[in-house]
């Protein structure tokens, strides 16, 4: 079995994938990128878990609890692990602040780059970048935000796909507060659908 069947096979049966991803070797391409993870660093308000890399193994452990509930279980939990693949890149202090602006953007191209390593299945490559693309809209539409853009996300993804995994991503933190995640998700949806019954 090869290294992308034998973490696709943990992150789609395991209980809790977040065990073996911890025995990952990160020295090679393209798994360094984890450890870059493990260097990038969080606002301790949204994030007292820590590094990205403990975000990311409890996003995973969550959407590992949920997976059901997703049309493409494989997508989704790829998508969980590289969701914030991007962060690397594009975290900075602002103004005594850390932020990780456009990480949904970026992390969409190097989920792409990524995966290349393992599979040659575009499709697949294709819809794990497209909800990573998406994730964060959640946040943005709930909020009015500018960067929100629910046009070209429904053209390119399923929002209950981008609910669950943007769900995941913000229940995977310590002591989240689960059900004000519960009625944002509900917002979006809300919006989302209302949105796409007037276009």
């Amino acid at each position: 079995m090869n290294i992308f069947d034998e973490i696709t096979e943990h992150l789609l049966y395991d209980n809790k994938p977040s065990y073996y991803l911890k025995t990952l070797a990160m020295d090679s391409v393209p798994f360094n990128t984890f450890r870059a993870l493990i260097e990038t660093k969080q606002s301790k308000i949204h994030h007292p878990e820590g590094n990205v890399w403990n975000h990311t193994l409890l996003v995973v452990d969550e959407a590992a609890r949920v997976k059901e509930k997703s049309k493409d279980k494989k997508v989704f939990m790829w998508a969980a692990l590289l969701h914030d693949i991007g962060k690397p890149e594009t975290t900075k202090v602002r103004k005594g602040k850390i932020t990780a602006y456009n990480h949904d953007k970026v992390g969409a191209e190097k989920a792409i780059e990524f995966l290349s390593h393992l599979t040659d299945d575009d499709v697949f490559i294709k819809k794990v970048s497209s909800l990573i693309r998406w994730h964060m809209q959640i946040l943005f539409v709930v909020n009015d935000l500018p960067f929100k853009n629910i046009k070209q996300m429904l053209k390119e993804v399923d929002p209950y796909e981008i609910a669950l995994l943007g769900y995941c991503d913000r229940i995977g933190r310590l002591n989240p507060d689960i059900e004000k995640e519960k009625k944002n998700i509900k917002l979006f949806i809300e919006k989302v659908s209302t949105f796409h019954h007037f276009e």
